[in-house]
C-alpha cells in the first residue's frame, strides 16, 4: 500500500469514529423514570393478560436451576430489577437493592432481581457475591419481558415497581436513586 492509500483510510476510520460517537451522545438517555400507569398495565389491543400477569404466569430457574413460578409473589408489593452481570450499574447498584430488601421485608415488600444471561454467568456471579434477595434466570428473553413492562429502550438496569394490586406503579430506567425508591415504597399502600 502506498501513503495515500493508508493515509486515506485512516480518514475513513478517523470519520467512522467521530460519526459513532457522534451517534452514541446524541442517542445517550439519562436515567428515565416514569410514573403513574404506563402502557405496560394495558391489555394488547384488549387482548391477553397485561404484562404484569405475564410476568406472574413465568417460571424462571434460580441460580442453582431450580424452577421458581413468579405467582409466588402476586399481591405482594414488588421490585422487580432486571440485570446483568456485565453491566456495572447493575452490579453497583445490588448491595443497596439488598439494604432496601432488608429494610423493607418486614413490610412484605418483596425485592427479586431478574437475570439477563446465560444460566452459568448468573450462578457464577451469584456464588462469588452473596446478594441477599432472590435471583432469577431470564437469559435474552428478560429483555423481552422488560419491555413488556415499559423497558422501550431496552437498557439495564431496568426496575419496575409494581403494587400489591398488580399495577404498575413505576419504572426506573438506569441506576437507581434509592432515596426515590425509599419514598416510592413509602407511598405503597401493602
Amino acid at each position: 500500500m502506498n501513503k495515500q492509500t493508508i493515509f486515506t483510510f485512516a480518514g475513513i476510520a478517523v470519520l467512522a469514529g467521530a460519526l459513532g460517537a457522534w451517534v452514541g451522545t446524541r442517542n445517550k438517555q439519562a436515567p428515565t423514570v416514569t410514573s403513574g400507569a404506563p402502557a405496560a398495565e394495558q391489555h394488547p389491543a384488549g387482548h391477553g393478560p397485561t404484562p404484569v400477569e405475564a410476568l406472574f404466569a413465568e417460571t424462571l430457574n434460580n441460580p442453582a436451576g431450580t424452577p421458581q413460578a413468579l405467582a409466588q409473589w402476586k399481591g405482594k408489593p414488588l421490585v422487580v430489577n432486571f440485570w446483568a452481570p456485565w453491566c456495572p450499574p447493575c452490579v453497583e447498584e445490588m448491595p443497596e437493592l439488598a439494604e432496601v430488601a432488608r429494610e423493607h421485608s418486614a413490610k412484605n415488600i418483596n425485592i427479586i432481581g431478574i437475570g439477563i444471561d446465560s444460566p452459568t454467568n448468573i450462578a457464577e456471579f451469584t456464588s462469588k457475591f452473596n446478594i441477599s434477595y432472590p435471583i432469577y434466570v431470564a437469559g435474552i428473553s428478560g429483555t423481552e419481558l422488560s419491555r413488556k413492562l415499559g423497558n422501550s429502550a431496552g437498557g439495564l438496569p431496568y426496575t419496575v415497581l409494581i403494587g400489591a394490586d398488580g399495577q404498575v406503579k413505576k419504572t426506573y430506567l438506569g441506576r437507581i436513586k434509592f432515596d426515590e425508591l425509599k419514598a416510592d415504597l413509602a407511598a405503597l399502600k401493602s
